[in-house]
């Protein structure tokens, strides 16, 4: 199952980068290729994202875990989606630390997929672009919530 995992110290205290990861609306300002999310709920909600031939595409997404300030988790929905074909499960994980008395926050971005068939072969490349988008994320959040 490829995993990736990276962190970032951000400059500002956990409740003002909690108030971006809980809210599914902020995700095209910090989540790399996200366009706009529709249908968003605290517990559900749609990104809408270009591929690298131009095409748009929707992803459905389903809150697994929420602790406030601390903690979220997220699944792709895949069933019966064009993922379906190569991925079997994807998790994404946000982890939010508070980093001494300075205010800043230690942020942990993780994701996890189960790939499916032969997409199980590309695994290794499946991680490393995993762990640049993640990289890319943390830039995003960084830039719209750090000092």
């Amino acid at each position: 199952m490829p995993r990736a995992r990276r962190h970032r110290t951000i400059g500002a205290p956990a409740e003002n980068v909690w108030k971006v990861v809980s809210d599914p609306d902020h995700l095209p300002r910090w989540w790399p290729g996200v366009e706009r999310v529709e249908e968003a709920s605290r517990d559900s909600w749609t990104q809408v994202f270009r591929s690298k031939r131009g095409k748009t595409m929707r992803a459905d997404f389903t809150l697994v875990e929420s602790e406030p300030l601390r903690l979220l988790r997220w699944r792709q929905e895949v069933e019966s989606t064009p993922f379906e074909r190569f991925l079997a499960e994807s998790v994404t994980e946000v982890r939010l630390e508070p980093e001494g008395g300075n205010g800043a926050t230690r942020v942990e971005l993780a994701s996890s997929q189960r790939m499916r068939g032969l997409a199980r072969l590309g695994s290794p490349l499946v991680r490393g672009a995993t762990a640049k988008r993640l990289d890319e994320a943390l830039e995003g959040l960084d830039a719209i919530v750090g000092r």
